[in-house]
């Protein structure tokens, strides 16, 4: 437990120093990365399993709605592997209203983004279906017409709030059926609590304490090993 806390917090400061400055990021920098690809499949990993989600017994593939997600699709397979559990994966056709992979015909599967916000304003591949609904619904649509059970949706990072159970659903649309479904969504890290972070990033990264974003101002510069503006600011303390 204290091994997957300390990846936890490791991957945090991956997530928030990729995501400084930028209103919208597809983590390549952390997911393509060799250490932030294991970070990112065993913190997914924990996320699912606490979700309620066996991944050895409930469920049978991992699909990508995006190309961001195929990277984190093989980090959760790898992840899986290592605890002697077998996934497939899958990626959505971003062509034809289809998928690429083994067939999901009677599966149990997780749909699976890098980053999903209802409240984001960048028009990206993931953050319009939240807002309009009409990609995401889509491919929901597309897997369960090709016969896969999809028990929820999945984001390493995640804008969707919780009921007041502290539970976190997506109104579907099935465009074949125009049947409306529920959907549970499971989040790694909320968008917020990284937000929080980031911003503090950007002040370390504007020299406000040397770039050392772990000093604690008191107003003893000399001590302190920041910077006389940032004792002014008061930005890190």
């Amino acid at each position: 437990m204290a091994e997957l806390q300390e990846e936890r917090a490791e991957l945090k400061r991956m997530l928030c120093a990729d995501m400084s400055a930028k209103p919208f990021s597809e983590l390549f920098s952390v997911t393509f990365a060799q250490r932030g690809s294991k970070l990112v499949g065993d913190v997914l990993f924990d996320a699912i399993e606490k979700a309620g989600y066996s991944l050895e017994r409930d469920v049978d593939a991992i699909g990508a709605l995006t190309a961001a997600a195929v990277p984190m699709v093989f980090a959760l397979i790898h992840a899986a592997e290592r605890k002697g559990i077998a996934l497939d994966g899958f990626v959505m056709d971003f062509v034809f209203p289809a998928t690429k992979g083994p067939s999901v015909k009677g599966k149990r599967v997780l749909l699976l983004d890098s980053w999903l916000s209802e409240k984001s304003y960048v028009q990206t591949s993931s953050l319009v279906t939240l807002r309009h609904g009409n990609e995401l619904s889509l491919d929901f649509g597309i897997v369960h017409q090709q016969g896969a059970q999809i028990l929820a949706i999945v984001a390493l990072i995640g804008g969707v709030d919780a009921d007041e159970q502290g539970m976190r659903h997506l109104q579907l649309v099935n465009p074949i059926s125009e049947e409306s479904t529920k959907m549970a969504f499971v989040q790694a890290f909320g968008e917020e609590e990284l937000r929080a972070d980031a911003d503090h990033e950007d002040c370390c990264n504007d020299n406000c304490c040397g770039g050392h974003c772990e000093v604690k101002c008191t107003g003893d510069c000399a001590n302190d090993g920041c910077t006389e503006l940032c004792c002014e600011d008061n930005c890190c303390g």
